[in-house]
């Protein structure tokens, strides 16, 4: 494989492989049988006129072998808005080409360039081989905070609720 690649903002006709891509994350993760995202609904959310997500893609000759996807969240206590990193994925076979690094840089010059006052993610506890590589990369851990998750019928009993508005 060539060692050349280039990084390019995904496009409405790049929403199978986005999701290719976000199929093959989840499961390196173990997490396939999770996936529910569909190419109407990434059109949707990443292209529509209520678009929250965007994504990079990398490529070298051969087609695409990675991508990155981001939306916008906010710091109440920084008064200003995040990029936060929800997936990046690249082929086993392009790994180890400065890819994975160049879409972290790209997700960082995005948050730099549009004032943001923070660029973060999440990584499982049991993937040593990322955590090292966010690691050499500057990111820090954040050990005490815990995530915590509504979903799916969850969501659907805290939502129908009778408090609230």
């Amino acid at each position: 494989m060539s060692r050349e690649f280039t990084l390019r903002d995904a496009e409405p006709k790049d929403v199978g492989r986005v999701l290719h891509f976000i199929k093959q994350l989840a499961i390196y993760e173990k997490l396939g049988h999770e996936v529910e995202a569909t190419e109407e609904m990434l059109t949707r959310w990443m292209f529509g006129s209520d678009a929250v997500a965007e994504a990079i893609l990398a490529e070298t000759p051969q087609g695409p072998v990675g991508f990155a996807l981001f939306y916008r969240s906010f710091s109440t206590f920084m008064g200003r808005p995040g990029l936060y990193l929800e997936d990046l994925y690249v082929d086993e076979a392009a790994r180890g080409l400065g890819i994975g690094k160049a879409l972290i840089v790209a997700g960082a010059k995005r948050a730099q360039t549009r004032g943001y006052g923070r660029y973060h993610w999440q990584v499982l506890d049991w993937n040593q081989p990322a955590r090292d590589f966010y690691a050499a990369m500057g990111a820090g851990e954040h050990p005490a905070w815990i995530n915590v998750r509504v979903a799916g019928d969850a969501l659907a009993a805290l939502a129908a609720r009778g408090e609230g508005p």
